[in-house]
């Protein structure tokens, strides 16, 4: 195996496919694929995109957005693969984004004008 980083644009070239990639049933890999020849032989090439969150603070996208910012690359000769899926770019950008916790829920204060009403406890 054999690894990389490459700062690249976002759009994969047209002969690239995007897929998940299990490698001997150890690593699973999800970016874009294509056949390349390495080493004088044929190899797969898989770039994993590496996806950082950007906070925003307009209330169009309360939620952090994810970003492309690179790509890390691995090879791998063809009796390695153990399974390869086709898949769409959605897919691999939501599979390589970074765990985002959920912000808490946070109650509004208290009114004091607001009339609270009490109740008797007895349906008569």
């Amino acid at each position: 195996m054999d690894s990389q980083t490459e700062q690249v644009a976002v759009e994969a070239a047209p002969d690239f496919e995007w897929a998940i990639v299990e490698i001997m049933g150890h690593r699973k890999h999800a970016g874009r694929v294509r056949e390349e020849e390495r080493f004088g032989a044929k190899m797969l090439r898989v770039d994993v995109p590496k996806i950082e969150m950007i906070e925003t603070m307009d209330e169009a996208h309360p939620h952090p957005l994810p970003r492309v910012t690179g790509w890390t690359t691995h090879w791998y000769g063809g009796p390695s693969i153990f399974s390869f899926t086709l898949t769409d770019e959605e897919s691999v950008m939501r599979i390589n984004r970074p765990y985002y916790s959920p912000q808490r829920y946070i109650a509004p204060p208290h009114d004091p004008d607001f009339d609270e009403v009490e109740f008797d406890g007895g349906d008569e």
